[in-house]
């Protein structure tokens, strides 16, 4: 007897048919169009501090909801355990579940790993669209965690990038950070001295677990635009009290996800090397606008990304849709 439609399983799609049907440009493209639109739905999200798991460092358990008429409904459950590097496993796991708008049946269980590695760094890229310098050629990454093989993929997609300077606290993992990039196509190198390497970048993206400043303003060159994608709990820090003082305007990915998690914008709020009324706006108001924000060619922007449910939806949206029409592009 044929299933009916009511006891049709969701489709499981793992990291390997995520990565295969969220290229660059169609991710990027959805991700415009779900900032841009006035009919999502996106709760703040659940944050639980889980004392007892683990080891040295408390672990975190993530819930984050989104829905919308013409997406459907999805959620991500995401623990993330800062010491899984001692058993060399990701610090990020999870699933996504997307399910029907209309009914709210289930459709698809996605590995959220990959999910959430490709629509991080597609929001970044999206944002450095409206405001980096159209003639950003170097992009130094911070950070030698999973994000480092797919932020200076994606900010490619969107600036001439054709040098990326890898670094890391530990030398050896820039280094193999670096060639992995390498492997991809990707003109990277590693750098072991920070000052030096942000005196040379269009870009600095920063994607680590960082509880203490890494990144000083005082390093940075005019015109630089500065993309923190870690630190998103208020004891995390990224970027120093100067980056702030120095930035000519900070934006968000959401206004109130950066205010109630961020710790780069929390703690300088608190010290006040940051203004509320500094902080221009969020990632939506850009797209809506669809136009660069006016910038000199000497400012520093900032964007703070925390993560949004909407981008997660988005992705996994389209995932299913180019996976229901047998379509994938190659990965880049």
């Amino acid at each position: 007897m044929e299933n009916s439609p009511s006891t049709i399983s969701p489709v499981f799609v793992d990291a390997a048919s995520v990565a295969r049907h969220l290229p660059w440009p169609e991710l990027l493209q959805v991700l415009h169009s779900a900032f841009a639109a006035t009919d999502l739905s996106t709760p703040t999200r659940g944050h639980y501090h889980m004392e007892g798991m683990g080891s040295a460092s408390t672990p975190v358990l993530l819930s984050m909801p989104a829905w919308s008429p013409g997406l459907g409904v999805g959620v991500k459950l995401v623990t993330v355990y800062p010491d899984n590097h001692t058993l060399n496993l990701p610090s990020i796991h999870g699933l996504y579940v997307l399910m029907e708008g209309a009914s709210g049946r289930p459709q698809a269980v996605l590995d959220a790993g990959e999910l959430t590695a490709r629509r991080t760094a597609a929001a970044s890229a999206l944002a450095s669209r409206f405001l980096s310098r159209p003639d950003s050629r170097t992009l130094l990454m911070i950070g030698t965690g999973r994000l480092s093989q797919y932020l200076p993929l994606a900010h490619a997609q969107v600036r001439p990038i054709d040098r990326v300077l890898v670094w890391g606290r530990s030398p050896a993992k820039a280094q193999e950070s670096a060639a992995a990039l390498q492997a991809q196509g990707v003109n990277a190198e590693p750098v072991t001295v920070l000052e030096d390497a942000c005196a040379q970048a269009d870009i600095i993206s920063c994607a680590t677990l960082s509880k203490t400043s890494l990144l000083r303003g005082e390093w940075l060159r005019p015109g630089t635009h500065v993309d923190l994608v870690g630190a998103f709990t208020p004891q995390m820090r990224e970027a120093d009290d100067q980056v702030f003082l120095r930035a000519a305007s900070v934006w968000c990915d959401t206004t109130a996800g950066g205010l109630a998690e961020a710790g780069d914008l929390i703690q300088a709020l608190a010290s006040g090397a940051l203004a509320r009324n500094r902080i221009r706006g969020e990632l939506a108001d850009l797209c809506r606008a669809g136009a660069p924000a006016a910038r000199a060619d000497t400012d520093i922007t900032v964007f703070k990304s925390v993560g949004a449910a909407l981008e997660d939806l988005a992705a996994a949206r389209l995932c299913l849709d180019r996976l229901s029409r047998g379509s994938a592009a190659p990965q880049a």
